[in-house]
């Protein structure tokens, strides 16, 4: 039998949310405790005592993060009847081009990639994660007979494709009029393609 997670403390979770914040700012690939510690107002010994290593802390800040993401892309809706795949590629991409939202997609960009190149410890499974969670964001705009068929798994995957490639484009350069130009480009491409439109 599984055992459960124990519920944070009050100055865990005051501790998490302080440390996500200064992670949104710097980053997480040169994270140093004493930095990050003296930035949020604790001390190296306390946050390896609440998150027993410097590793147990970052997947609670990866954690964080996809939680905040997942929560971000709900609210770029999942619609209450199947509208199609254009639909929402137009939906979360204007989600992702938000300015906004840079800082969370940064640190989403730099954990999908350490997790790409460092696939043990803290960055475990966390850019095959991200995958299953936009591809469940864009099954949920697909009609059933589409959703469930190869066809259907293999469009939103590459609705998936073009949304992270134009995102990460967006990140690199910051030109939203461009970018943008893309990925409507590319909706065209899928509406005239029948698929979803």
């Amino acid at each position: 039998m599984p055992q459960e997670e124990p519920t944070p403390s009050a100055r865990q979770t005051e501790l998490l949310e302080a440390a996500y914040q200064y992670a949104l700012a710097h980053g997480l690939t040169d994270l140093s405790l004493r930095p990050l510690a003296e930035a949020i107002g604790s001390s190296p010994r306390v946050l390896l005592f609440l998150f027993e290593s410097k590793d147990g802390l970052l997947r609670a800040l990866l954690a964080r993060a996809r939680a905040d993401e997942l929560a971000l892309l709900g609210q770029a809706g999942r619609p209450d009847r199947p509208t199609g795949l254009v639909s929402a590629v137009q939906r979360v991409w204007t989600w992702l081009a938000a300015k906004e939202h840079r800082p969370l997609l940064r640190l989403w960009a730099e954990a999908y990639t350490r997790s790409l190149v460092q696939p043990d410890g803290a960055w475990t499974g966390f850019a095959r994660a991200t995958v299953e969670d936009w591809l469940g964001v864009l099954a949920g705009f697909q009609p059933p007979t589409e959703r469930d068929s190869e066809d259907g798994a293999a469009r939103r995957t590459l609705a998936l494709a073009v949304l992270r490639g134009a995102l990460l484009d967006l990140l690199a350069t910051d030109d939203e009029k461009r970018v943008t130009a893309a990925v409507e480009h590319q909706l065209a491409l899928l509406h005239d393609g029948n698929g979803g439109g």
